[in-house]
């Protein structure tokens, strides 16, 4: 048979489509900017037939309909990184929360500790050999696809056509549901440039070298960073997941890839995290690969980046060098996501700088200044990088390397670069835990 005719035979209508999914199922729905949103709307409208079933996401960038209150029973999500959209179910104890290394999520599904029956993806239509692509969102979606019993695929005529590991067969495809609608967007820098931001960019520059193979976590931090690089050679990406940044730096001549140890020449990450300018750009572009998450979020595998440079935000760090990401004391905010893998991988690397950059401080609700260095965590916040792995500190007020150093040593150097408001406080405070 013809894979047109394939094709044609496994149309369905979104409605038709998630009739397969049955009571007690898990689900797997494609995340990020690539959530399947026709099926996941024919979903919630079906949902009152089933029961207890069970939607794995990670990181979400949608609405939150499928968690109406009316759904409780029906349909409860699993969220292995929490994105805005789930975050108050979560912490309201109306949805769940289950925390894994992003280099390890697709395992779950692939190793069976949470076997998959159906798996919900969005696509690029086929090309003239019948192949779609995952589009954007390749790394956290490959695996899951593979392991589950049924895939259940919306095919858009507006998702870019991604090379590396992204192709599936219509052949593999259960169900297809062609749409066509405009794709998520989520820019990294929305809320535009701060001072804090742009001088905390300033600080990271310089620690990067010519050559360097960067990753650049989520956030504005690591986005305003790419705007000091101009002047730099040579530059490769390897990350979980880049931006629109990017662009500019290629348009440059300056992220070229040619000094990159693994996958020279290639910008290598799982997804794209941005705007339909970052999607045009990335259709059919060889200089884009897109791998597993498991291969790209490996420490093993970044190590063999030489130079590899790792920028990863922060809620707050103690004076000993733990790093909290993922939490607000005991109220779960988002996921330890790729901070560990880059962290530890960067510092197995050759040559390798990992960075975590916070601004020294926040503002409450209420108007209160409150420092980000800390004498400890809050209560109930969780580590994200332990005391062990880290490195490289950046703030507006500088930037400091912890690696090697002892107790008293780390504290004078995180006091160095907190808000000059809270330094009085913080050294009062280190003095009393007898660190200083």
């Amino acid at each position: 048979m013809d894979w047109k005719e394939t094709y044609n035979s496994r149309v369905v209508s979104a409605e038709q489509a998630v009739q397969a999914i049955h009571s007690g199922d898990r689900v797997y729905l494609t995340g990020n900017c690539s959530v399947p949103q026709v099926l996941l709307n024919a979903l919630v409208k079906y949902a009152l037939n089933l029961e207890n079933v069970e939607l794995c996401q990670p990181l979400a960038v949608c609405g939150c309909e499928y968690l109406a209150p009316e759904l409780e029973g029906h349909l409860r999500v699993n969220s292995l990184f929490i994105s805005a959209n789930v975050r108050q179910a979560i912490n309201e104890g109306k949805a769940d929360y289950t925390p894994v290394l992003l280099s390890e999520l697709p395992l779950l599904f692939k190793h069976k500790v949470l076997p998959l029956d159906v798996a919900l993806v969005h696509l690029s239509p086929p090309d003239e050999d019948g192949f779609c692509t995952m589009g954007i969102e390749t790394g956290l979606t490959r695996t899951a696809a593979e392991s589950a019993r049924i895939i259940i695929a919306e095919v858009n005529q507006q998702m870019p056509h991604v090379l590396g590991e992204s192709a599936i067969h219509v052949s593999r495809l259960d169900y297809i549901v062609p749409v066509d609608y405009a794709l998520s967007e989520l820019s990294m820098a929305s809320d535009g440039p701060t001072d804090e931001i742009e001088k905390i960019a300033g600080n990271i520059a310089p620690l990067i070298p010519d050559g360097a193979t960067m990753q650049l976590g989520i956030g504005a931090i690591p986005d305003a960073v790419l705007k000091y690089l101009f002047d730099k050679k040579d530059l490769g990406i390897h990350s979980e997941l880049f931006s629109d940044g990017v662009i500019d730096l290629v348009n440059a001549g300056v992220l070229t890839g040619a000094r990159k140890t693994l996958h020279p020449g290639k910008i290598v990450a799982g997804f794209l995290l941005g705007t339909n300018r970052l999607y045009r750009w990335a259709d059919h572009n060889p200089l884009i690969e897109l791998h597993r998450t498991e291969y790209v979020n490996s420490p093993f595998t970044i190590a063999q980046n030489a130079r590899m440079v790792a920028i990863n935000s922060a809620i707050e760090v103690d004076l000993t060098g733990q790093i909290c990401a993922d939490s607000i004391g005991p109220r779960f905010y988002s996921g330890v996501g790729g901070q560990f893998d880059f962290i530890y991988g960067a510092s197995l690397s050759e040559g390798g700088i990992p960075i975590i950059a916070l601004p020294s401080t926040l503002t409450t609700r209420d108007g209160k200044l409150v420092s980000r260095i800390t004498s400890f965590l809050k209560a109930g916040a969780g580590v994200t990088t332990t005391r062990n792995h880290i490195h490289y500190v950046a703030t507006e007020y500088g930037i400091v390397d912890l690696y090697g150093k002892t107790i008293r040593q780390r504290a004078k150097l995180l006091i160095s670069i907190a808000h000059p408001a809270f330094k009085d406080e913080l050294s009062f405070k280190a003095a009393e835990l007898h660190y200083l």
